[in-house]
C-alpha cells in the first residue's frame, strides 16, 4: 500500500512564503530521507520570519506545540514554508508554518510534507521574557 498522497497546486493564498530551501544529501538520515531535525530547524527559522516584525529586538522558540511529518522529504526537493500568526500575546506570538515539497523531477506539482505551531516570546538583554510593542 503506497502512503504517496496526490499531489496539489494549490499553495496557501492566506500565508506567507517565507523560506525556500533545497536539501541536500548531507541532509539524510540512513533511509535516504531528509532528517526530521535538520526540516525542525528549517521550520524554526521559517516561523521565526514573521514574528521578528513584531517583537522588535530578541526573541526565543518557548515552545513546539505541534509539529506533523506527512510525508518524507527528499534530496533535491524545492521547499516552500509559508507561515502565518495565529496569535499574539503579551510577551509571545505563536505561528503555523506550513511546508510544501516540489518534488525534484516534478516540479509546479506540490505536497504538503509537514506543519508546525511554534511559539516565540520576546526577551530583553538578560534572556527574560518582555511585552511586544504595540505596533
Amino acid at each position: 500500500m503506497s502512503h504517496a498522497a496526490a499531489p496539489t497546486t494549490a499553495l496557501p493564498t492566506d500565508q506567507e512564503l517565507v523560506l525556500k530551501v533545497i536539501p541536500m544529501p548531507g541532509d539524510c538520515n540512513a533511509n535516504g530521507d531528509i532528517f526530521g531535525g535538520w526540516v525542525m530547524a528549517q521550520v524554526d527559522l521559517a516561523g521565526s520570519v514573521l514574528p521578528a516584525r513584531y517583537t522588535q529586538g530578541r526573541m526565543a522558540t518557548v515552545a513546539v506545540n505541534e509539529f506533523i511529518f506527512k510525508q518524507p522529504v527528499r534530496v533535491g526537493d524545492i521547499l516552500s514554508f509559508f507561515s502565518k500568526v495565529v496569535r499574539i500575546g503579551r510577551t509571545s506570538i505563536t505561528v503555523k508554518v506550513e511546508v510544501f515539497a516540489e518534488r525534484f523531477r516534478n516540479q509546479g506539482s506540490y505536497i504538503k510534507v509537514t506543519e508546525a505551531l511554534v511559539t516565540y516570546v520576546a526577551i530583553d538583554d538578560a534572556g527574560k521574557p518582555r511585552e511586544i510593542p504595540k505596533t
